[in-house]
This record gives C-alpha cells, sequence and structure tokens, in this order.
C-alpha cells in the first residue's frame, strides 16, 4: 500500500496553502461579517485553476484527480470554509455535464467555468423537499420545442450569483416507479421568469452564497436537456458518492483548520505561570484533534482514489468518509472554542468561526442519519 504523495501533488497542496494564507486568511473575517460573496478573491483562484479543478483539460479545467481535488479542498477549508467554498463550488453541476452532456453543452458551459469568467449550481432541493430527492415538485413541460419550468428551489449555493443551474425537475409525472419521470435541465439565470432571492442570517459558510430559486414559466431550449428524459433522478446518484467524499474533505479542512489554530494558541497562552499546553488535559484534547483529524483525512483520501478507480465499495467508503470526516470537523471546532475559552467566543480568533462554519457537513450532500441509512443498507445488500 502506498500512502505517499508525489513531487506534484506536494507542489500542489503547497501551492494551495500558500494561496489560502495570501489572498483568503486576510480577507476572511471581513467577507463573513457581510455576508458578500468574495469575487475578487475567486478571479485570484480562477488565475491558479482552481474554479476548474475537476474539469478535464480539454474543456479549459486542471483535470485533477479526485484525490488531488480532495487535498486542494481540505487546504483551502483549513484556511476558511466560507471563501473556500465559493471558489470549489463554482463547479457545482459540472459532473452532471461531464458525464451525460452533449460535446456543445461541455463547450458552452464546462470552459467559462474553469477559466473564472462563469458560476454555476446544482439546484436540487425544494422548501419541502431535502433529503427525499425523489418528492421534487418543480415541474418542466414541454411546449413545442421549449421545456417550460414553474417551481420553487430552497437551498442552493451561489443562488443569486449563479450564471446557470443544473435543475432537477419533474418532466415524465405519468412514469411508473418512484424514481423515473425526473429530469436535468439547464437554466440560464438571465430567461425571463427566472429570480433568486439571497439566504442570509446563515448560522455559517456566510461568504458563500445560497438562495432560493423561483421559476415562473422559464422558458429555455429543449437541447438544454442533460442525458436522457426521465432518467435525472437516477444520473444524479451516481454523483452523490463523488460530492460527498468532497464535503468529507471539507470536514478534513476545518478539522485540520480547529486543531492547528487550537494547538498555536495553546502554546501562547498562559495561565497559572505556564502555557495552556503544559496542562495535561489540553494535551489530551490537541492529541485526540489531530489522531481524529488523521483519521478523517485517511478515509476521505480512500474514498477519493475509490473515485479514481471506480472501486467496488465507493458508496460505502462515501458515506462513512462523508459521516465520520463531518462529526470529527465538529468536535475539533468545538474543542477548539474550548482550548480558546472565552477568546475563542468573539470574532477576534478564528475558533468561533470554525464552529459555526463546521455543522453545515453534517447536513449538506445528505444528512448525518441519511449516511448511516446508506452505510447500513449497503452492508445489508439493499438497493435503493
Amino acid at each position: 500500500m502506498e500512502f505517499g504523495l508525489s513531487e506534484e501533488q506536494k507542489q500542489i497542496r503547497e501551492e494551495v496553502r500558500r494561496f489560502g494564507e495570501n489572498e483568503i486568511e486576510p480577507v476572511a473575517k471581513e467577507y463573513d461579517r457581510e455576508e458578500k460573496f468574495p469575487f475578487e478573491v475567486l478571479e485570484k483562484a480562477a488565475e491558479m485553476g482552481l474554479t476548474g479543478a475537476n474539469i478535464p483539460i480539454e474543456y479549459g479545467g486542471a483535470g485533477y484527480s479526485a484525490l488531488e481535488t480532495a487535498m486542494i479542498v481540505e487546504e483551502l477549508f483549513a484556511v476558511d470554509p466560507g471563501i473556500a467554498l465559493s471558489i470549489t463550488a463554482t463547479t457545482f453541476g459540472s459532473d452532471a455535464l461531464l458525464e451525460y452532456g452533449t460535446e456543445e453543452q461541455k463547450r458552452e458551459y464546462l470552459e467559462p467555468v474553469a477559466t473564472g469568467e462563469a458560476i454555476m449550481g446544482a439546484a436540487i432541493s425544494e422548501p419541502d423537499t431535502g433529503s427525499d430527492v425523489s418528492s421534487v415538485s418543480t415541474r418542466a413541460e414541454k411546449d413545442g420545442d421549449e421545456w417550460v419550468l414553474n417551481g420553487n428551489k430552497m437551498w442552493i449555493t451561489n443562488g443569486s450569483v449563479g450564471d446557470y443551474f443544473v435543475v432537477m425537475c419533474e418532466t415524465d409525472p405519468e412514469a411508473e416507479g418512484r424514481y423515473n419521470g425526473f429530469s436535468q435541465i439547464i437554466v440560464e439565470s438571465d430567461r425571463d421568469g427566472f429570480s433568486a432571492e439571497k439566504i442570509t442570517g446563515k448560522l455559517g459558510i456566510r461568504a458563500s452564497d445560497t438562495a432560493e430559486l423561483i421559476f415562473d414559466d422559464v422558458r429555455v431550449p429543449e437541447e438544454n436537456l442533460v442525458g436522457t428524459r426521465g432518467m435525472g433522478f437516477l444520473q444524479l446518484m451516481q454523483f452523490f458518492d463523488d460530492t460527498r467524499t468532497m464535503v468529507a474533505a471539507q470536514g478534513v479542512g476545518i478539522a485540520k483548520g480547529a486543531s492547528e489554530r487550537a494547538l498555536e494558541y495553546a502554546q501562547q497562552r498562559e495561565q497559572f505561570g505556564q502555557s495552556i499546553s503544559e496542562f495535561q488535559a489540553i494535551q489530551h484534547k490537541l492529541a485526540e484533534m489531530h489522531t481524529e483529524t488523521e483519521a478523517a483525512r485517511q478515509l476521505t483520501y480512500k474514498s477519493a482514489w475509490s473515485v479514481d478507480n471506480a472501486d467496488e465499495q465507493l458508496t460505502t467508503l462515501a458515506s462513512m468518509a462523508k459521516e465520520y470526516a463531518s462529526r470529527v470537523a465538529v468536535k475539533c471546532a468545538n474543542e477548539s472554542v474550548q482550548v480558546h475559552g472565552g477568546s475563542g467566543f468573539v470574532d477576534d480568533f478564528d475558533a468561533e468561526r470554525f464552529y459555526r462554519d463546521a455543522k453545515i457537513t453534517q447536513i449538506y450532500e445528505g444528512t448525518t442519519e441519511i449516511q448511516k441509512n446508506i452505510i447500513a443498507r449497503e452492508l445489508l445488500g439493499k438497493g435503493f
């Protein structure tokens, strides 16, 4: 078994870490406090190829493997989860186009994202539909050579800043079977009848844009259909293993950032005539935080390796990695605040921001409870 990284991978990690320290860290508090999208940082990230990390070279991207992309996600999230998500989420929905899109769709929609000229989004969740994707009610009806969309989408990343979205909708309500009759359709945000309302007051990841989308007789050409009509749900399910692996990498990054800050603060803060790192209670916290972060990292890297190699254990590993890494992220963020004491309760230090940002990793891309269901289902050999 080879656990070492190649020299190229080490270089990628170092460059991303340097980018985070130079371009993200100095402005992280500002974007978090003001809940504004980091367009300026995104522009610099695009110059480094970070906005198209997983997009193949032929479509303008960097063409990184899942493992390399996971490393990038980890390093960015270790600096600031909100800005990191803004950077890594510019390609949301790209997997569907890469796998099922036409050559024309790939050229038109992927290249601008990879070069930082456009932002994508994936519109799945609705006000009454979260974990149960098969209950989406946004409808798309065929009218001549166009699709007409009506409905609402909720909690959509990049919702008010995105240029186009891959929208999950019902196209064949009479289709038999719970998972049939759904399709994925590309909708540009400048279409008549499309509107987005930014969601503010979020607990964490405030720099990342989240919005409600409204489709009111939005018309798009029939060629905006992605893949086969009526097979959208089954198409979507194939990518959750990939995206959950990346959320696991987010969790590892948050855990790493929280643990590193706790270690640094513990060595600086003095009580009773010595640094608090000299107290066994603090040493045990630091030991547990770094050990569990490393365990989450190895599980996540194995899941990423499985994505690259189409390993038969991928679904199980992806849910295991997502569930465990998100749990470790929340725990490490909590312990980091505890190590900081009163200083961790205010935003003079990063600990409180990581504490707020960590929780979302246990919710999006499938809640912790859903991940445990999937793991059990795979163990028992049951289909979805």
